[in-house]
């Protein structure tokens, strides 16, 4: 199944999910050069979800940071997903690219905790995830960091989904939930 198809089939609304927590990952300044001087906007990333397995991001472009932080609240907002959780963890690995990022992330035991930079922590924080192990390789940039590790996440299975597809049972298939 193509990216865009599994990200159109996990979409939910704002009315699905429980209280929504923002954190803003990244503010950047951008300078233009004219011919009285330099003129500033600013560009902000925010990560938004409810602590149950929705999450989404957005990006917002304003003259002033709480504008731009606004605008990628409810960009955020508009693009909801639903991730599968075992527990308090993911249930599989899973790898995660965007560009020239890459995400790898495993589930970890209870009591792991998140292991994880600041972006990917973010994401992991808000969706409610709080026993993980993660690894960024390639490009650290923050938006590109954030799209593979949306990426990662929307490439995780169920369990029981997998277990149907396959014909057989849950048991069969050596899954054990923590």
């Amino acid at each position: 199944m193509a990216f865009k198809d599994t990200l159109d089939s996990r979409r939910v609304t704002v009315d699905q999910c429980g209280e929504l927590t923002d954190k803003t990952v990244f503010i950047n300044r951008v300078a233009k050069v004219v011919k009285g001087g330099r003129r500033f906007s600013f560009s902000a990333l925010v990560v938004t979800g409810d602590g149950r397995g929705h999450v989404g991001f957005g990006l917002g472009k304003s003259v002033e940071v709480p504008d731009a932080i606004r605008k990628a609240s409810e960009q955020a907002r508009k693009r909801l997903v639903k991730i599968p959780l075992k527990g308090t963890s993911i249930p599989h690995d899973v790898v995660g690219k965007s560009g020239p990022s890459t995400v790898i992330m495993k589930p970890g035991a209870p009591g792991t905790g998140v292991i994880a930079g600041a972006s990917v922590r973010a994401v992991m924080d808000v969706c409610g995830i709080k026993d993980i192990r993660t690894k960024c390789i390639g490009s650290s940039t923050a938006q590109n960091v954030l799209r593979a590790t949306l990426a990662g996440l929307l490439g995780l299975e169920e369990p029981e989904v997998v277990a149907a597809v396959r014909g057989i049972k849950l048991e069969e298939m050596g899954y054990h939930p923590f």
